[in-house]
């Protein structure tokens, strides 16, 4: 963290020159082992914070004007800061910080720091979640020294990316960015936004590999999906009232309305119910050790999202395939929105090695394409770095 740490303040010394007072946070990214597309259905997820991280280097500026340095793409953005309201979103990874910002001052926030330089290790695109660190330390860097509740600063960050980016995502990301724990999952409940800590089994490795692809597929069918998830839940309601979201139902009940809701939308509705059942089973076979029954549940997860819910493709399907017939590895699934970026594989520590090798020989030699291959450990959620 050291290294990244002064990488940070080289990138901001190199965008505004020497200055006193500047300040670094960090925000990381995150690998959700189970529970996805669940989080904008009010359901339950279980991610980790992981060690991949975006940090951000500030200081006060000259109070006017907004300026960013992206140390990655050796890019920059600046905004007037009373300007900042009346923004429109530019398309670009500027409206990350220009979203956080709008939120900040609409929460009645000032903005403290004006000056940022960012640099960041979470791959872009891996569905490791780099949007929402960006977002947690842009907020961070820009409130400095004013307090704000730990679920206000994640709900401001999801808001940034609903109402300004235009992404309507649920609050996993931006949660277990705040909240992560060291050495152990968050299992979240959506809707209530409480989270209870979930102790993983020693003996296990976590390692995620990158499809280096990302579809453009990907955004459009993430809103489709929403207004999807949406009908199933209108189609139930007509039989079962007290139904506000997909998580209000069971198994039994989506089977005795089957017949009354459209084809598609019941596909949605089965993979989000079931998969919250998925949830809950992991967690109890994580507290009891059982890698055997966790990684039966990624695979059943995986094909969940592969058949019913439609965001896998032909990578993800490929690495998941693949995995599955590596000595050492329990479970492999897709991770994140889907339609590229990760997959997610529970394996012996021991042989972690051995699978990174076969599963690069045998992408590339399918896709052209060396995979990027991480092993992730569950890390501490977000704050500044001294």
């Amino acid at each position: 963290m050291a290294g990244e740490a002064q990488k940070v303040r080289q990138a901001f010394e190199k965008a505004y020159g020497p200055a006193n007072g500047v300040r670094v946070f960090r925000a990381p990214g995150r690998v959700n082992l189970i529970g996805e597309h669940t989080d904008y259905n009010m359901g339950f997820v279980l991610p980790i914070a992981i060690e991949f991280a975006c940090f951000i280097a500030c200081s006060k500026g000259d109070g006017t004007v907004l300026r960013v340095y992206s140390e990655n793409l050796n890019e920059s953005r600046a905004w007037p800061i009373g300007e900042i309201p009346k923004l429109e979103p530019a398309r670009d990874w500027g409206d990350y910080v220009a979203g956080v910002a709008r939120e900040v001052l609409s929460a009645g926030f000032k903005i403290e720091n004006c000056d940022l330089a960012i640099h960041s290790t979470v791959p872009v695109g891996s569905g490791l979640s780099s949007s929402a660190a960006l977002e947690v330390s842009t907020a961070l860097a820009l409130l400095g020294s004013q307090n704000i509740e730990p679920l206000e600063l994640a709900r401001l960050c999801q808001r940034a990316e609903r109402n300004f980016v235009g992404m309507p995502c649920g609050i996993m990301d931006q949660y277990v960015s705040v909240f992560g724990k060291e050495n152990a999952a968050l299992e979240i409940d959506c809707r209530s936004l409480g989270h209870k800590v979930a102790t993983l089994p020693s003996g296990v490795a976590i390692v995620a590999v990158n499809t280096m692809v990302k579809h453009e597929l990907g955004t459009s069918a993430y809103k489709q999906r929403v207004a999807e998830c949406a009908a199933a839940v209108e189609a139930i309601q007509r039989r079962y009232l007290d139904v506000k979201s997909l998580r209000d139902v069971s198994s039994e009940q989506l089977e005795s309305v089957a017949g009354e809701i459209p084809p598609v939308p019941l596909r949605r509705a089965l993979h989000v119910v079931t998969e919250d059942e998925r949830v809950e089973k992991f967690i109890a076979a994580s507290a009891a050790g059982n890698l055997r029954e966790m990684g039966d549940l990624f695979v059943a997860s995986h094909r969940s999202l592969q058949k019913d819910y439609e965001v896998s493709c032909e990578e993800l399907d490929a690495l998941v395939d693949t995995a599955l017939g590596i000595p050492g590895v329990f479970g492999a699934r897709m991770t994140g929105g889907g339609f590229g970026g990760c997959t997610v594989n529970l394996v012996l520590p021991e042989a972690a090695p051995v699978f990174q090798n076969a599963i690069t020989r045998a992408y590339k030699s399918r896709f052209g394409i060396d995979p990027q291959v991480y092993v992730c450990k569950p890390s501490e959620g977000a704050g500044e770095v001294e």
